[in-house]
C-alpha cells in the first residue's frame, strides 16, 4: 500500500503539471502569449460566475499571493474585471471579460477533445468514477490530517 500512495501522489503533481503543458501549447498554437497556463486555469475556476477573490483561495486553489499577483496581471492585460464590495472595501469581486470568456471558450474546446480522446482510447466513465472517489478519499484523509492533526 505505501508504494502505492506515494506512486499516487508523485502522479497526481505530474499530472498537474502535464495538463499545465497542454494548456500552455494549446496557448501557443492558438497565438495566446499574453496569458500563461496558470493564468488560464484560473480564469476557467472563475468561469461565468462573479466571484470574490477570498474564495478562489478558500476552495483551495490558490495561494493568497499567488492569486493575488495573478489577479492583478489577468486585469492589467484586459481579461478581468474588478470591483470592491460596497459592504465590506477590504473585499474585491472579479469577473471575466469577453476576452476572457472567448479564452475559456477555447480551453473547453480544448477539454471536450480530450474527453473524446480519452473515450477513444477505451476510457470507460466508470473508470474515471473510480479514480475520482478514490482521489476525494484521499483528499478528505488529507484535509483531515490538516485540521486535526496527527501522523
Amino acid at each position: 500500500m505505501k508504494k502505492q500512495y506515494l506512486e499516487l501522489t508523485r502522479l497526481v503533481e505530474r499530472l498537474h503539471r502535464r495538463f499545465l503543458d497542454v494548456l500552455r501549447a494549446e496557448l501557443t498554437r492558438q497565438g495566446i502569449k499574453e496569458v500563461n497556463a496558470v493564468q488560464a486555469l484560473l480564469l476557467t475556476n472563475i468561469g461565468e460566475e462573479e466571484i470574490v477573490i477570498r474564495d478562489l483561495v478558500e476552495r483551495g486553489y490558490y495561494l493568497g499571493s499567488n492569486v493575488s499577483y495573478n489577479i492583478k496581471k489577468l486585469s492589467e492585460m484586459g481579461f478581468l474585471e474588478q470591483q470592491r464590495s460596497e459592504h465590506d472595501r477590504r473585499s474585491v469581486r472579479i469577473k471575466l471579460t469577453p476576452k476572457a470568456l472567448d479564452l475559456v471558450s477555447k480551453i473547453k474546446t480544448l477539454e471536450d477533445n480530450h474527453v473524446t480522446s480519452l473515450t477513444d482510447n477505451d476510457v470507460a466513465e466508470g473508470d474515471i468514477d473510480q479514480v475520482l472517489k478514490t482521489l476525494r478519499r484521499v483528499e478528505r484523509t488529507w484535509a483531515d490530517h490538516m485540521h486535526f492533526g496527527g501522523l
